[in-house]
């Protein structure tokens, strides 16, 4: 993968470290306080960026009690549409002074818009990228509207087919803008891990021509690092203080201590993932002496043959290499060589 996204200054992609978002979603609870909490929580266990999403509950839905509005099964089972986003959005008049909150602590902010106004509002923000939720991966205008801004998107593809994920990517280079990361995602609340299918990162990666990531719905972190492993380069992961704190995403957020842990094992395991390279490590010159050479193992007189007698092949490493011991057998020796020595050239005929 050659291909780069960009948040501003911040270059993601091939070489560079992965990108790892705290979604703060409805962790707030309603309580600003607790909101700009979670913001420097996030800050200090090791996140990029806070995420949050602006929608009202009438921009995102109607207030209606017909059935195609209620909920039936899965985390928010009897839940009406309305009255659930009515508890989890996040005021928009609080928008601003998060972003201001995060970006004066050196976390960037990003934002999920659900219809146009509000994009309009956030460009009002200034925002410099985009989240197009799972949900609106078939929401084609809308796409369209996000990226004739021209800014970043991360989109995540939960649910979506080969098809209509080739129909949200076209949407987006349509207006000219090709700054896209697409999230593999598992659009369950909690996720179930046997229904993650991380290899499909990398078929993204390659199918899309863009760096690709994952959002992250299951519970701990074993999915995120993995994926980081398949390459990975964002991950999003809810985040709350508490999930005491009830609130309609709390059962599958992760904690500031697991946020934090997460966020180590991915750095442990970018660095054990490196790079490709044969060349011999600082902590492996001090043990290569201990590979195996050719020694002699009996007293050998000058003008004797070496024989399977008198050379093996043993540890440590000072002599000649293995691949030589064949070729030695039946060789004289130049002068005497006492038991223990390493083989090296002086010592035989050539």
């Amino acid at each position: 993968m050659s291909k780069i996204f960009t948040i501003g200054e911040r270059i993601i992609g091939v070489d560079q470290p992965c990108y790892i978002i705290a979604e703060m979603s409805a962790n707030h609870a309603g309580d600003i306080n607790r909101a700009i909490d979670i913001i420097h929580s996030a800050k200090a266990s090791g996140a990029d960026c806070i995420k949050i999403q602006t929608y009202t509950p009438d921009t995102i839905t109607i207030n209606s009690n017909k059935k195609w509005f209620s909920i039936d099964s899965g985390t928010w089972k009897g839940e009406n549409l309305y009255s659930l986003y009515k508890k989890a959005y996040t005021p928009w008049e609080w928008q601003k002074r998060l972003k201001d909150e995060a970006e004066a602590i050196g976390l960037d902010f990003l934002s999920t818009p659900f219809d146009k106004t509000a994009v309009d509002f956030l460009e009002e923000l200034g925002v410099q990228s985009y989240k197009i939720a799972s949900f609106e991966l078939v929401d084609i205008p809308l796409i369209k509207y996000v990226a004739s801004k021209g800014k970043a998107i991360i989109m995540s593809t939960g649910m979506g087919s080969l098809s209509e994920i080739d129909d949200a990517v076209k949407a987006v280079k349509s207006q000219g803008n090709n700054n896209l990361c697409l999230l593999k995602c598992s659009s369950a609340y909690p996720a179930i891990t046997d229904d993650m299918n991380l290899r499909t990162i990398r078929h993204l990666q390659e199918t899309f021509d863009v760096v690709a990531g994952l959002s992250d719905h299951s519970l701990g972190s074993l999915g995120a690092v993995a994926a980081v492993v398949l390459g990975a380069k964002v991950i999003e992961k809810h985040f709350c203080i508490s999930r005491d704190v009830e609130n309609p995403d709390a059962a599958f957020s992760m904690e500031p201590h697991e946020f934090s842990q997460m966020v180590q094992d991915i750095r442990a395991v970018e660095r054990a993932v490196g790079t490709i390279s044969y060349e011999i490590s600082k902590s492996e010159q001090t043990n290569i002496t201990f590979r195996k050479s050719i020694f002699v193992v009996k007293d050998i007189k000058a003008g004797e043959a070496l024989s399977e007698n008198n050379i093996r092949v043993i540890r440590p490493g000072y002599g000649l290499a293995p691949k030589h011991y064949e070729s030695m057998i039946g060789k004289k020796a130049v002068k005497d060589i006492e038991e223990g020595s390493p083989l090296d050239w002086s010592m035989i005929e050539i």
